[in-house]
């Protein structure tokens, strides 16, 4: 029986599938971070929140999350995977460490908002999730971040921050419409094994 709103199969654990998508869309986010980056003062614009915002609209939140996370374990392993070759611990800790802790929770907002419309992605529902999880979210948590580590106001940050809305916005809205385009041509399966009631795994 298709999955349906109304009708959900109850799923449990990872399969290799999900695994082999969450390897993918960390790369997709490490790709997007170094292929356009215009360098604005300490924090460059890049198209990392592209990913952000792709990966949970398209994995949901578990694999969408896990995507983000795997990027960042990445990141702190050393790899140069930010602009300008950066890797380690300390991007976590400079200007930049709000952000990233913010794509985490904003990953997971916005697979659970996707998750909601599923089996049938809508756009503007998804241009919403995008805002809230891929915008909102994140500033909520870096920006404050980046005024305590530079020692800046929080006004002034505030307006500084706002030279990236239009470019997370227009990120936003794309995000959406190829998540839209993606759920019409191929639909992606949920993350995990389908059980029965009684616990046992679907065939």
């Amino acid at each position: 029986m298709p999955e349906t709103a109304t009708n959900r199969v109850r799923r449990r654990g990872l399969t290799a599938r999900d695994a082999a998508l969450i390897a993918v869309f960390a790369a997709l986010i490490a790709v997007l971070s170094m292929s356009f980056v215009i360098p604005v003062g300490p924090v460059p614009i890049t198209l990392q929140t592209l990913g952000v915002m792709l990966a949970p609209s398209l994995l949901g939140a578990k694999r969408g999350t896990l995507a983000v996370l795997t990027f960042l374990a990445l990141v702190a392993a050393g790899l140069p995977l930010l602009p300008g070759g950066r890797g380690g611990v300390m991007p976590f800790v400079g200007l930049t460490g709000g952000y990233m802790i913010g794509w985490v929770l904003g990953a997971l907002a916005i697979g659970l908002l996707a998750q909601r419309m599923m089996p049938r992605y809508r756009f503007w529902g998804g241009l919403g999730a995008n805002i809230l999880g891929g915008i909102v979210l994140i500033y909520l948590i870096g920006v404050p971040w980046s005024a305590y580590v530079a020692q800046d106001g929080l006004l002034a940050t505030i307006v500084a921050a706002g030279l990236f809305l239009p470019g997370d916005l227009a990120k936003a809205v794309l995000a959406a419409a190829i998540a839209t385009a993606v759920f019409r041509a191929y639909p992606i399966p949920p993350a995990g094994r389908p059980v029965d009631q009684g616990g046992g795994d679907v065939g």
